[in-house]
Parts: C-alpha cells; structure tokens; sequence
C-alpha cells in the first residue's frame, strides 16, 4: 500500500511537471473549450428570442441545467482522461504492459497517470452558468436540496468513467476502441437540456441505456421544485454504482484477455 501511495505521488508529481512545460497547450484547449461553450449558450440565446419557454423551463432554466451539466463532465475530464489513451493507441501499440508490471491496480495507474487540468474551463464555465442563471431559476433552496445536490455530483461524474472504463476496455478484444468511446461520449450532449424536449426513444436511450441524463437533467429537476429526491438524486447513485460495478467487471474481462499485441 506504501509503495502504491508512493507511485502515484510519483505520477501526480510528473502531471505538475508536464503541465508546466505546457502551458500554450492547456491554454489552447482551455480557449477553444470556452469558444464551443460559448457557441453553446449562443444557440439557446437564440432559440429563446423566438419563444418565451421551451418544452415549460424558462431560459435561466434551461441555462442552469446547461451549467450544472459540466461540472459532472469537468470532474471525469479532470481525473479520468487517459482512459481514452487506452482506447485509442496504448492497448493497441502494447503499451498497456507497463501497467501489469508495477505494484498498482492498472485502472487505477491509468486514470492517476494523466490529469487533464484544461478541464477547469468545464468546471468554471458550468459554476459560472450556474450562479448568472441562479437568481432567475426559480430554484427550491433548503440545506437538504444544496446539499443532496452537491453530494450527487461526483455519483454523476462517475456515471461518465463509468462509460469511458467500459468502452475504453473494449480495445482489450478489438485493439482500438476510441471510435466507440467518441460515438458514446458524444451522446452527453443530451445532458445539457430538458429530456423533455425529445423522443421517446431518445429519453429512453439516454436515461436508461447511456444515462447521461443523469448527470444533468435529473438532478437539476429536483434543485428545480424539490419534489421527488429519491427518483432524482437516489437514481442517479443508484444508476452510478451499478455502471460502475458492471465497468469494473467488463475491464477485468478485458485485461484477462489482452496479448500485449503491438502493431
């Protein structure tokens, strides 16, 4: 256990160094995510000069759920990122070896090899739509919601590594998987608005099957009229663990069946 804390003191340390030997990189990424943000914003702006509410929430509204949905996805992009190194190119160059080989659980070596820390504008930009759309939410303020909603966060950000362990360990089988971690990952873009706003078979697809509604949506809605903590926040914990014990299970598979196959 000394040795293992050892190691990722080691790791965290080489983050420090590599962030400050790149600095125009996380300058580059962290302007270009606050350019696509603000596209984002822009396009609700713009829906909302045409009507007064979409699908019954308001604009603040829809803004906080836009907000809140980033900060979830800043935590994963903070912490777990190098999962799609694994997807991409370290499974299939048979780099994963060097993760068999120290005395650390390999996920766990992945996910504390790289911090991603551009992954700040994810989280200032969502803190920051969160406190500019506050005042005109409506929302239900107590010590239990602020609370039950702080708390969920990180259950909704493990929703996200969760997704990226399974579909990141499918490389595993077929090499390179980053094509099906970016098909996936795309799909949390539907965290940012109302599900109320689509088909059913995409409510469907994105509360039950790939539940990044969870991540935004349903915990919003109870910070929003404070009814029904359970179905909101109890599910998405509920949700959160049970990915997470299924992502475990599918990349231990995975590490079972890899050859150390190079290319």
């Amino acid at each position: 256990m000394k040795r293992a804390w050892k190691i990722y003191r080691l790791l965290a340390a080489q983050n420090l160094k590599r962030l400050m030997e790149y600095k125009a990189d996380f300058l580059t990424g962290a302007v270009s995510f606050l350019i696509d943000q603000a596209i984002g914003i822009a396009f609700i702006f713009i829906i909302f000069t045409q009507i007064p509410q979409l699908s019954g929430f308001t604009f603040e509204q829809i803004v906080f759920i836009y907000g809140f949905s980033q900060i979830p996805k800043g935590l994963d992009h903070l912490l777990a990122d190098n999962l799609w190194c694994v997807g991409y190119f370290i499974v299939k160059k048979g780099d994963f070896d060097k993760y068999l080989t120290r005395p650390i659980n390999p996920l766990f070596h992945v996910i504390a090899e790289t911090f991603q820390v551009d992954a700040a504008g994810e989280l200032v930009v969502g803190i920051g739509l969160i406190i500019y759309s506050s005042a005109g939410a409506g929302l239900y303020i107590t010590p239990l919601s602020i609370t039950l909603t702080v708390l969920v966060i990180p259950f909704a950000a493990l929703i996200y590594t969760s997704i990226k362990i399974t579909t990141s360990a499918f490389a595993f089988w077929i090499k390179s998987s980053g094509f099906i971690i970016q098909m996936i990952y795309g799909m949390n873009e539907f965290s940012k608005y109302p599900t109320t706003i689509y088909s059913l078979p995409v409510r469907i697809l994105v509360t039950y099957m790939i539940p990044f509604a969870l991540t935004g949506y349903y915990p919003v809605i109870f910070i929003l009229t404070g009814n029904s903590p359970i179905t909101s926040i109890g599910t998405v914990v509920l949700v959160s663990i049970l990915f997470f014990v299924l992502s475990l299970f599918i990349w231990h598979k995975g590490i079972n069946a890899y050859e150390s196959a190079g290319s």
